[in-house]
């Protein structure tokens, strides 16, 4: 049996071109599936209610690729389905894609050596450009540190919390934090320490949060 699959961007373009050439490849009317939707959007209800439809033996026909792919990634593994199935799929505008013929079938075969070669060709570049940036000392990915506004907060919480010996809860509401961890992590920057050997609080914004030691144990570190 012939199916036929028909896109539009919008409700205002008229399908008409697609649906006579499908019928003139003799679909039947009732077997046009027709979705109304953008290139770039996934979901497509009349693609997948079609595909639910496919028996064995089937052809697909579309009026061109763009009607049914959303990129070469994307027919492929649309082809995939269809050879799952044992569906056949060709395209009007698009002879070469016709995986009724041997000629078809290179084609798509070709097409999917094409996007492996173009995915591993992004890993490679993407790779020698990380090591290209940490040999010059780049630093990679979001940047350490806080924002002009989360500065004075820090500033001023680490304040309130040496000078005023304030409670916490105090502290929040004044600076305006809303939550502990934020807070901790404001003090931490600002220097606030715990003794990785006796858990005293003291402040050295040199020493590692995590490998930190008050003055009486850090020379035994």
């Amino acid at each position: 049996m012939l199916f036929g699959y028909v896109r539009v961007s919008t409700k205002t373009q008229n399908p008409s071109l697609q649906i006579d050439a499908l019928l003139k490849e003799g679909v039947a009317e009732k077997n046009i599936y027709r979705d109304v939707s953008s290139g770039a959007k996934a979901e497509r209800h009349d693609l997948d209610l079609m595909i639910s439809k496919l028996r064995e033996g089937d052809t697909v026909i579309v009026w061109k690729l763009d009607r049914i792919a959303r990129s070469i990634s994307h027919l492929l593994k649309l082809v995939e389905q269809f050879e799952k199935l044992g569906v056949k799929f060709k395209s009007i505008n698009d002879p070469f894609i016709d995986t009724t013929s041997a000629h078809g079938k290179f084609i798509i075969t070709l097409f999917g050596a094409v996007a492996q070669l173009e995915r591993d060709i992004i890993i490679e570049r993407t790779t020698a450009g990380l090591k290209s940036a940490r040999r010059r000392g780049i630093q990679l990915g979001r940047k350490k540190g806080l924002g002009k506004e989360a500065k004075q907060k820090a500033m001023l919480a680490a304040s309130y919390y040496q000078e005023n010996k304030l409670p916490i809860v105090d502290i929040m509401k004044l600076v305006g934090i809303k939550s502990k961890p934020t807070l901790y992590k404001y003090l931490a920057i600002q220097g606030r320490r715990n003794c990785k050997e006796c858990g005293v609080v003291f402040w050295d914004q040199e020493q590692d949060l995590e490998e930190a030691y008050c003055k009486k144990h850090h020379k035994k570190a």
